[in-house]
């Protein structure tokens, strides 16, 4: 069986002012991606799947030939504003991309088992591609995610958007709330829901984008993708979200996710300010012995 990772590489990264996907972080020039390919390699993930846009294919080809290991099978796919379903045409201007639950199904041709899916501009840490590794390679149609505390990924900078779970008692999702401008205030975590201003614990448990799908995940989205394009292809701004998919499903009792909720530091590039306080982290985490201070020579090992 294989085991793959989709990174989402497409991004367009407004509110961080320039490309994430491959910004130096490491201690040797290290992106994200990197480590993150890295621990899901150690896990047992064996294919990557890496979804772009044309403007950034070639240096993120460039990048992978440099850094990832000749033991993991590398593949890039295109996530295409023109990859649609049949009958319905491209909305004249529209020019961003569609979103994460497209760029899933962009990556659909090139697996052909379970797999882990994360974005190119987030480090998760070891012990959660472990846990998918577990999760996907164990019997059951439960997909998961890989659950991180609130109060770990906030932005001193700045207001964040994050997907906070409501968690059934077993760790199952009953339903994923969309959080905007969430930040610290007066010692409390405050952020903006449909309804207006909330408080939240800053224990809650949110997903980062990083899930575990069986293959029946691609059907599922496929299907979505072409009610959400129906319904709300002349909207320039509409994206089809992978937690909004997938929050769907839920609560439509066509899927089951287990919530994987881990102890792991999580480390973002949300906004230009935050790369001082990454690089500080990863830079610890190589002092600790968790990471080689050069990666590439921890990937000549696998």
């Amino acid at each position: 069986m294989t085991l793959s990772l989709v990174v989402m590489a497409a991004g367009l990264a407004r509110r961080f002012g320039s490309p994430k996907q491959l910004v130096a972080v490491g201690p040797s020039g290290e992106a994200l991606v990197d480590y993150a390919v890295y621990d899901a390699a150690r896990a047992g993930f064996d294919r990557v799947v890496v979804v772009v846009r044309r403007e950034l294919a070639d240096a993120l080809r460039d990048h992978a030939e440099e850094w990832f290991p000749p033991a993991v099978d590398t593949v890039f796919v295109e996530q295409r504003l023109d990859a649609l379903p049949a009958g319905i045409a491209l909305p004249a201007g529209r020019v961003k991309p569609w979103g994460t639950g497209q760029a899933v199904l962009a990556a659909g041709p090139a697996l052909d088992g379970p797999f882990a899916v994360c974005n190119a501009d987030d480090f998760y840490g070891a012990a959660a591609f472990r846990a998918l590794a577990r999760h996907l390679s164990s019997p059951g149609d439960a997909h998961a995610l890989v659950g991180y505390r609130l109060d770990r990924t906030l932005s001193p900078h700045g207001g964040v958007a994050r997907a906070v779970c409501e968690c059934a008692s077993d760790g199952t999702l009953r339903r994923i709330v969309e959080v905007t401008d969430l930040r610290f205030s007066d010692g409390r975590v405050v952020g903006r829901v449909e309804e207006g201003a909330r408080t939240f614990s800053g224990a809650a448990v949110v997903s980062m984008n990083l899930w575990g799908f069986r293959p029946t995940m691609l059907s599922e989205l496929a299907g979505q993708f072409t009610a959400f394009l129906s319904a709300r292809a002349a909207d320039p701004d509409a994206e089809f979200l992978l937690s909004t998919a997938v929050n769907g499903q839920v609560a439509a009792g066509r899927a089951r996710l287990q919530v994987l909720a881990t102890s792991e530091r999580w480390l973002g590039l949300t906004f230009a300010a935050d790369l001082a306080a990454a690089r500080a982290a990863l830079a610890g985490l190589v002092r600790d012995g968790a990471y080689p201070e050069d990666l590439r020579t921890g990937f000549a090992r696998l």
